[in-house]
């Protein structure tokens, strides 16, 4: 006949500390502490949603946009964002605000009409706006404030293809005082982001003398 078996006070802590442990470390286990870099990229991802929440992309005589709008429309496809293309026309202080300038104007519906083009290819809505002003950047910094803009897009070319170029003084201003995100695209010596498509959809409507080469 089998002894009986004394249980004390002191054997049941003992006994429940290492099954305790045993489960602490199973658990461990199955469930291993995210490493600094999964942590580093949870951050990222919540940031682009943050980041994408609304998209801007900006036209005018010194911002050329056209190679950024593909990269633009896909970004706003993926993150399911809103997309506004305008273009700025500036308006001299030698001429009243309501001045007719044909030639800009015609320039203007020819990028925001290939903006559009490329936006419907990539199942993106989109809105265009035409905006008359005195100062590119003070606008574009009032109408990212209007929309609640997440992002402003812009992009800029280089004379020549000089890589020592600076940036144009309405983008220096728009990066520098913008109260969200600026993404710059700059064209590269050999060719511009994405400006094959871009190229496709604004071929047809004249404006050949504005595209990047490729």
């Amino acid at each position: 006949m089998n002894a009986p078996v004394h249980i004390t006070l002191t054997g049941l802590i003992v006994a429940l500390v290492i099954a305790f442990a045993i489960g602490s470390t199973i658990w461990w286990m199955l469930h291993p502490p995210a490493s600094f870099v999964q942590k580093l990229a949870a951050q990222a991802e919540s940031e682009f949603e943050r980041l994408v929440g609304s998209i801007m992309v900006v036209f005018s005589q010194d911002i050329e946009s056209g190679h950024m709008m593909a990269l633009a429309a896909k970004l706003a496809r993926g993150e399911r964002s809103e997309l506004l293309a305008i273009y700025v026309i500036e308006v001299p202080f030698t001429l009243p605000p309501d001045a007719e300038m044909t030639a800009e104007e015609r320039t203007a519906l020819d990028a925001l009409g290939a903006a559009e083009t490329i936006a419907v290819k990539n199942g993106v809505n989109i809105r265009t706006e035409i905006v008359r002003a005195r100062v590119t950047s003070q606008s574009v910094l009032d109408l990212a404030k209007r929309e609640k803009a997440n992002l402003i897009i812009l992009g800029s070319f280089r004379e020549g293809k000089y890589t020592g170029a600076p940036l144009g003084r309405a983008i220096e201003t728009i990066a520098a005082n913008a109260k969200c995100d600026v993404l710059i695209g700059v064209e590269g010596k050999h060719g511009t982001l994405l400006v094959d498509e871009f190229g496709q959809a604004a071929a047809p409507g004249g404006n050949e003398d504005r595209q990047p080469n490729v």
